[in-house]
């Protein structure tokens, strides 16, 4: 057996109704996966994750433990926050609640800098996703500047190191609710930046580990545009995708990320050309010492939960990261970005007598393949017997010295999935 720390996923949420009816598909699909600890950004809405905080921390449900992160102005009835003093007042008010960080987008700067400096004097931690609506005023240095601690996406680094452009040159007819225009125009940015290796480009990410932010890709929340068959026909969706989140999946201009409306081979290419620049970005990042970390943003876009996050291990692994880096992001990385902003040092995240005990145990060798961290595991063939097998998948999830089966978790799954097809047939009768 191999054994590896508890994984650490920082970009998690549980689905909700209609996608994911119970949370208890979601959370056994990441413990299926050896998630033992995940940032939610958000899990739910405010109230529901605080108590899905504390029910997991008691370890009365099967689930990681959680670290809550929030949107501004979530929770309260005070309405949206439009002010610098509402800012302040909304983290005042939520930290007091329980949160432990704020789930940011490309807020207008003062508001930004209200956000954050509050923030700080909580001890509460921060990502953004720098949105194309925003990012103008604030990109990744920037936000960096006021004290961002993670940058989850690509959004903001790319807008940081523009060449011979300020804000990206859409076409005429751009529709930002349209998100086939909005993801479609997105990847178009990989030939507008100062090339890798440039000062331009060495000083942004120089910049951002002196200022000691982590970079969240979540990569896997965005492959299906590089090739959208290939994530439809992944092997384990028949298995393991509930019949209402595949709905969810199949393209809709109501469901955020379900926006393959005709999507052509012209857009797989860009972003094919887009992964190429923003690997060389996290590989550069990382052999500078900064740090790059593994999570998943699943339920959207073909993107199951557990599966996707070890498929974003997959994906540092084409980038150029050895399997020890990536186990790396995967574990104390995460732990160090969670638990930097409370001052404490991490008590998980590594194996080490006195910590808390979140482990990983597989039968086959990480290292050698990353790949047997699926639930589904890998195709071998056996010399013995000259049969096609199957090997791999992680045997057991231990949080807080609680050993799970995790193939048990995932035959769970399975008949959830099951049950939820059978009640269709029932009803279509």
């Amino acid at each position: 057996m191999y054994v590896l720390p508890g994984f650490v996923d920082l970009h998690l949420h549980t689905g909700g109704v209609p996608k994911t009816p119970e949370a208890e598909y979601v959370y056994k699909l990441w413990m299926a996966h050896g998630i033992t600890t995940g940032r939610g950004v958000e899990f739910g809405p405010f109230d529901w994750s605080l108590s899905e905080k504390e029910r997991s921390a008691g370890n009365e449900i099967v689930a990681p433990r959680m670290f809550v992160y929030q949107r501004p102005g979530q929770g309260w009835d005070r309405g949206p926050v439009r002010t610098p003093e509402q800012a302040r007042e909304w983290v005042r008010w939520a930290a007091n609640r329980g949160i432990d960080g704020l789930k940011l987008v490309a807020h207008p700067p003062e508001i930004m800098a209200a956000l954050l400096d509050e923030a700080k004097q909580h001890n509460l931690g921060s990502t953004a996703h720098l949105g194309q609506t925003g990012v103008a005023q604030m990109n990744a240095v920037d936000a960096a500047r006021l004290g961002l601690g993670t940058v989850t996406h690509y959004y903001g680094l790319f807008e940081a190191i523009y060449d011979d452009h300020d804000v990206q040159p859409w076409p005429a007819d751009m529709n930002y609710a349209n998100e086939q225009h909005r993801f479609g125009q997105v990847a178009r940015q990989w030939n507008l930046i100062h090339p890798q290796g440039s000062d331009e480009w060495n000083a942004m990410l120089a910049e951002l580990k002196e200022l000691d932010v982590t970079l969240d890709p979540t990569m896997t929340a965005y492959l299906a545009s590089r090739d959208v068959m290939r994530a439809r026909t992944a092997e384990w969706h028949d298995k393991y995708t509930l019949p209402t989140q595949w709905d969810f999946y199949e393209p809709s201009r109501e469901n955020h990320g379900s926006f393959y409306y005709t999507w052509t081979a012209w857009d797989e290419i860009a972003w094919k050309n887009f992964y190429r620049v923003w690997m060389a970005m996290l590989d550069d990042y990382k052999d500078m010492g900064g740090r790059v970390t593994v999570s998943s943003d699943a339920g959207y876009i073909y993107n199951l939960y557990g599966f996707s996050t070890i498929e974003e291990m997959e994906l540092l692994q084409e980038a150029g990261f050895h399997p020890l880096e990536i186990i790396r992001s995967a574990t104390m990385y995460g732990a160090q970005t969670l638990m930097k902003p409370t001052g404490q040092p991490i008590d998980f995240g590594v194996v080490r007598e006195g910590n808390l005990a979140d482990l990983v145990v597989v039968g086959e060798n990480p290292i050698d393949d990353i790949k047997v961290l699926y639930g589904t595991g890998v195709v071998r063939l056996n010399d013995e017997t000259g049969v096609a097998e199957r090997v791999g998948g992680i045997v057991y999830t231990i949080k807080d010295g609680i050993v799970y089966d995790a193939k048990r978790l995932l035959a769970d799954v399975a008949e959830m999935v099951e049950a939820q097809k059978r009640e269709r047939m029932t009803r279509s009768q």
